[in-house]
């Protein structure tokens, strides 16, 4: 594979010339370009073609700048006459490592955006204002009302992402007071392939049913990962959520893109739950504070992971301490998403 970075002249659109100093990635295109012909042996060297691909990844004032990978084909001819078509594998110009993606990431069990304080008020604003004082590009939400008698009738997610100028997925986990209840995802950029993955529940148990959300998240430069948001079963046995992350750690391994999961895993990180989490994911934070209660956060509950571990670099993780709007504390990762 032959890469490299070329510019083109504004103002001589047949021509490209190649950038020797970086190298990176394509589109699908075919383009050829003619070299300056020269002459060894006897034989005339007078063309390389390109067969590969480039997109303009910006466009400046008199050039524009692409990237292009391909291979190439040297032509030659003995006394005019065609003497060998061959494919050959230049050595790149340059092979450069592709720029991280920096990331900030945050997981909010919002409490269906009730206020512990005000048992019989709804505040989206203040939801809002926690989130956006962070300004995070993906958000897992979790314990979103939507039409319930005790909220109103409208989404709680698309609300939130409607004042935030963000992308949202809502995902439903059971009926609740004449609407829906269930975990959302809030995104900055284009969320494809969204869905609803039921999780298990013993039946004997009589669990509430659980789910995780998930949608492919398309980046800048054409990079893409999985992002999932859940809120795992509550009852004081483990049993559920012990089922519930197994198949979660088994989406995981069928999944082809970068996943980032966060969520609310009622479990602590020496849980049997979390340390079966840790087999398949990495979580942002190995001495991880607390967050509940609110009033005096003594439990790490919510955590946001991924895999594989190689894909990403945590910068920081941080615990908000907001303790108005909602009965969790939210939880913000800086993470650096090192791509192809």
């Amino acid at each position: 594979m032959y890469l490299a970075v070329v510019w083109q002249d504004n103002q001589e659109k047949n021509k490209l010339s190649f950038i020797r100093h970086k190298a990176f990635y394509s589109g699908n295109l075919l383009i050829n370009y003619k070299f300056s012909s020269r002459t060894t042996n006897n034989q005339q060297l007078l063309s390389r073609f390109y067969f590969g691909s480039f997109i303009r990844v910006t466009k400046m004032k008199k050039y524009s700048v692409y990237l292009w990978a391909g291979a190439a084909w040297w032509v030659t001819l003995f006394s005019g006459q065609v003497a060998a078509v061959s494919l050959v594998a230049p050595k790149p110009l340059f092979v450069g490592a592709q720029k991280p993606v920096a990331l900030r990431v945050m997981t909010y069990n919002v409490h269906h955006c009730n206020p512990p304080s005000q048992p019989d008020s709804i505040d989206l604003a203040a939801i809002t204002k926690v989130i956006r004082a962070q300004n995070p590009d993906l958000v897992a939400l979790q314990e979103i009302d939507v039409n319930t008698q005790r909220s109103g009738p409208f989404n709680q997610a698309a609300e939130i992402a409607k004042a935030l100028n963000m992308r949202f997925f809502f995902g439903k986990a059971i009926d609740h007071g004449g609407g829906d209840y269930g975990v959302a995802i809030l995104s900055k950029y284009p969320l494809t392939e969204t869905t609803v993955h039921r999780l298990p529940t013993k039946p004997e148990t009589k669990g509430e049913p659980r789910i995780v959300v998930t949608a492919k998240v398309t980046l800048p430069a054409g990079l893409a990962i999985r992002f999932g948001s859940t809120h795992l079963d509550a009852q004081r046995d483990s049993v559920n959520r012990q089922m519930q992350v197994v198949e979660i750690s088994r989406l995981a391994t069928t999944e082809k893109l970068p996943f980032i999961i966060a969520g609310d895993f009622n479990a602590p990180p020496a849980s049997n739950v979390i340390k079966a989490l840790d087999q398949h994911f990495t979580r942002t934070c190995r001495t991880c504070e607390p967050t509940i209660p609110v009033a005096n956060p003594a439990q790490a509950i919510d955590f946001i992971a991924y895999t594989p571990t190689k894909k990403f670099k945590v910068v920081k993780t941080t615990v908000v301490p907001e303790k108005y709007a909602s009965d969790h504390l939210p939880v913000v990762a800086e993470v650096s998403f090192i791509g192809k």
